[in-house]
């Protein structure tokens, strides 16, 4: 059905919308913006704290709504399972292309230059060495919340590390900037989009290349008994949504069908909330300003 900005009579139900957000600025950023654009369209919006792999029980229930940001890096396991049961569905693409994976500072290739290769970390791990890991190197890897089966490569690979958890996505840049401008080494997770590594001078670790059967089958690659010997994939950031939307909310279907941003704008965006200090909806608000004439299509008008 048409329906016009700001009218909430003309949408289907009043009910909100639960629009999931998680633990890390970006997803926040993605997410407020869809959730803008649809109040403009009167729809209820409302935001729910959720976590990033559990929430998927909440979809399934349509307890929860619609996740903006499932990274092929990290999710697309979790979103098969859910979308193969028919209460979840997969709402296409957001147009960020996703990257996670181990990096390090280009001011350590001297110290270790065996990098990008993989195989180089194994005789540089005490370069990475903390007291609490000596004489295994120390990995920092994100949240415990996001996957990523970083435990399960390292015991694959036989690498010498240890894989601590940062406690939150602000944590783990803050010890990135510490480490940086003190040219310490640090080994840790990184993702794209963000700013981290536009503003930083590093590279992403070169593992064996991603295949599906390498998280699936030990037989493959190069340990014969264990899987996830391999890089993460890399791919796009997915939209989900209950199975009940469409029918119940037609409008902001299609609506969020058609979202798309782009990783360096998001990337920007990241950066004025993380670097810059200015507030999530300021950025969310400016950024529906400028773009009129790209969500208005979104939304019929």
């Amino acid at each position: 059905m048409a329906f016009h900005g700001g009218d909430a009579g003309a949408v289907e139900s009043n009910d909100p919308i639960k629009l999931t957000l998680h633990d890390w600025t970006g997803q926040h950023i993605t997410t407020r913006i869809m959730g803008s654009v649809l109040e403009k369209a009167g729809y209820n919006v409302e935001y729910v704290q959720a976590d990033y792999l559990a929430q998927f029980a909440g979809l399934k229930t349509g307890d929860l709504h619609v996740a903006m940001e499932i990274w092929e890096t990290t999710g697309r396991e979790a979103m098969d399972e859910a979308t193969e049961t028919g209460q979840v569905v997969n709402l296409g693409e957001t147009g960020m292309q996703a990257i996670e994976e181990w990096w390090y500072p280009a001011y350590l290739k001297e110290q270790c230059p065996g990098l990008p290769d993989w195989e180089a970390l194994a005789d540089c791990a005490e370069l990475f060495s903390t007291a609490e890991t000596a004489p295994d190197g120390r990995y920092l890897g994100g949240p415990v919340t996001w996957g990523g089966f970083d435990e399960e490569r390292v015991e694959a690979l036989e690498l010498p590390f240890v894989v601590v958890h940062a406690g939150t996505d602000a944590a783990l840049f803050a010890e990135l900037e510490s480490a940086y401008q003190r040219k310490a080494p640090i080994l840790l997770w990184i993702y794209a989009p963000h700013w981290a590594p536009i503003k930083y001078e590093g590279e992403w670790v070169a593992f064996p290349p991603y295949e599906p059967a390498c998280y699936e089958d030990p037989a493959w690659g190069i340990n014969p008994d264990l899987t996830h010997d391999c890089a993460k994939p890399r791919g796009p950031i997915w939209k989900v949504a209950w199975q009940g939307v469409a029918e119940k909310w037609p409008g902001a279907h299609k609506a969020i069908q058609a979202f798309q941003v782009e990783n360096d704008e998001m990337g920007r965006m990241i950066g004025a909330v993380d670097l810059d200090g200015r507030p999530i909806e300021a950025v969310v608000e400016e950024w529906v300003a400028a773009n009129e004439s790209r969500w208005k299509p979104w939304i019929g008008q």
